[in-house]
């Protein structure tokens, strides 16, 4: 239990001392500053996650608008390799990122509301009932404490006061002693208030004594009803900072990447296809894709062989002009009439809507065969 001791600072003498009346109030208002702490730490990491989020959306833009330019690149083998590599190592941090921002969010934030909800149990005309439970312990336990200070206050104005006007009574009777001009019935008017005065004085010193004897008697129990309230304050105190002290700790665990598996991984993999960059492999590729080292044929004498012809029978051509009917393709086109026409003269032909003549599919069939 403290002690009322000598250890008083600048504070205790203006009377800002926790065990002054009133001065419980800090304590009493950590309860709200604790609530009101929780709710400017879920709005921080929540735009922590904003950020989060914002950064894995640009690496995924970064990522998406450079891998057509990187792949089109001139750019070849291991060389490209490494450069890809960079891309979809973005691609898989903004993966992270993303997962990042909604631990922050749904994990670490929903957390805290719920352990908040849970410990701040709000009152229905404002406040809180904790803070309410300590400011009615504390205001109890003050309240005698408070009422003997207000005597003793009272107590030891009145001393003063009797103090001060023996003083003044002692000075007027010094300047009235050998003054020739005071009457001596006067002077000993005077003498009899002095010792009026110094009687009055050791009466209301005696009752200012009795007062503070009175108030330190009392204080042990004072200060033993005041720190069970405060040890009870700090107990919650020491529950909030346990808390908060392993949500910062989630918080690190999430936002420490430097220690995460899947950005080692990441980077591991990066540095090796870094590492794999071969000058003698990309420039073998070159060379036997490219260069001297391309399969060629070269020139040799050939003998002329005369070309096989025979004739077809007109069942052979009836059915290649059939064949060429269904696919027969000039210029990119299918080639089909695509109205009845009848010969207006005797060198004209005659045909149907979606067929051709015979002699016409003969035709094109000769062509076609000595153009393939």
């Amino acid at each position: 239990m403290s002690t009322l001791s000598a250890e008083t600072g600048p504070e205790d003498a203006n009377n800002q001392s926790f065990w002054m009346p009133g001065n419980y109030q800090q304590t009493v208002k950590r309860t709200e500053d604790a609530f009101q702490a929780c709710n400017d730490i879920v709005a921080c990491f929540q735009e922590r996650a904003r950020v989060e989020r914002q950064y894995a959306q640009q690496l995924s833009e970064w990522s998406t608008k450079w891998k057509p330019l990187v792949d089109a690149s001139p750019l070849y083998g291991s060389l490209l390799q490494a450069w890809q590599c960079f891309l979809s190592s973005a691609d898989r941090f903004s993966s992270l990122h993303s997962s990042i921002c909604r631990a922050l969010v749904s994990e670490d934030g929903d957390r805290i509301r719920t352990w908040q909800k849970e410990t701040f149990h709000k009152k229905i005309f404002g406040g809180f009932k904790e803070s309410q439970d300590f400011e009615t312990g504390f205001s109890r336990a003050q309240k005698p404490w408070a009422k003997r200070l207000k005597k003793l206050e009272k107590a030891k104005s009145a001393f003063h006061k009797a103090c001060r006007k023996e003083h003044m009574a002692r000075e007027r009777e010094a300047h009235a002693q050998g003054n020739p001009d005071i009457a001596i019935e006067k002077q000993r008017k005077i003498q009899e208030e002095t010792e009026l005065a110094h009687q009055e004085t050791e009466k209301v010193r005696a009752r200012y004594e009795k007062v503070l004897e009175e108030v330190t008697r009392y204080a042990p129990r004072y200060m033993e009803e005041m720190e069970s309230i405060f040890d009870q304050s700090q107990e919650e105190e020491r529950k909030r900072i346990s808390f908060l002290k392993q949500a910062f700790l989630s918080i690190h665990r999430h936002l420490d990447v430097t220690n995460n598996e899947s950005v080692k991984a990441v980077y591991n993999e990066l540095h090796n296809t870094l590492m794999s960059i071969s000058e003698q492999e990309d420039l073998r590729w070159w060379k036997n894709t490219h260069g001297p080292g391309m399969p060629t044929d070269w020139p040799q004498f050939q003998e002329w062989t005369p070309d096989k012809k025979h004739k077809k029978g007109k069942k052979e051509v009836e059915q290649k002009a059939v064949v060429m009917e269904r696919s027969l393709m000039i210029g990119g086109v299918r080639v089909r009439a695509l109205y009845d026409y009848v010969g207006q003269e005797t060198d004209e032909l005659s045909f149907k809507a979606g067929k051709l003549p015979l002699f016409i599919w003969c035709v094109l069939s000769y062509y076609f065969n000595v153009l393939s």
